[in-house]
């Protein structure tokens, strides 16, 4: 192994989600940390991911971006569009939408080690919103 992948395993340390609409969902999210809310990228993704249903998708993931924002007491790092793996916040990140339907009190474990934040309520809600939006529910 080369130090240059061993590096990126670092910074890098989490791999893609494994479905189609949560990988979706976190390029949208970093098109959207890098680009606006209203980057015409990240809603063309959306379209061709979700289909009609795109815009809920879109619009529960720009409000758990706001809320992570607002209540966060530390920065959060994403990582490029294009980058192959996540890092350990978008892991965080991830991992509470995907546990917000089913396992709300790890989602809300999880939000707290992303924010630094004992409060976490308003993401975790929009969180369980997006987890049945990426379900077609």
């Amino acid at each position: 192994m080369n130090a240059g992948n061993s590096d990126s395993h670092q910074i890098l340390p989490h791999p893609l989600p494994r479905g189609r609409s949560e990988r979706a969902a976190l390029v949208i999210l970093r098109r959207m940390a890098a680009h606006g809310f209203r980057d015409t990228a990240a809603t063309m993704l959306a379209l061709e991911t979700f289909g009609i249903g795109f815009r809920r998708v879109l619009v529960l993931l720009r409000a758990y971006m706001v809320e992570l924002a607002r209540g966060s007491n530390r920065t959060i790092s994403l990582a490029p569009c294009c980058a192959m793996r996540m890092t350990d916040d978008e892991g965080l990140m991830m991992e509470a939408l995907a546990l917000a339907a089913t396992d709300t009190d790890a989602a809300a474990r999880s939000l707290r080690l992303l924010s630094r934040n004992a409060h976490v309520g308003e993401p975790l809600s929009v969180a369980f919103m997006v987890n049945r939006a990426l379900r077609g529910r």
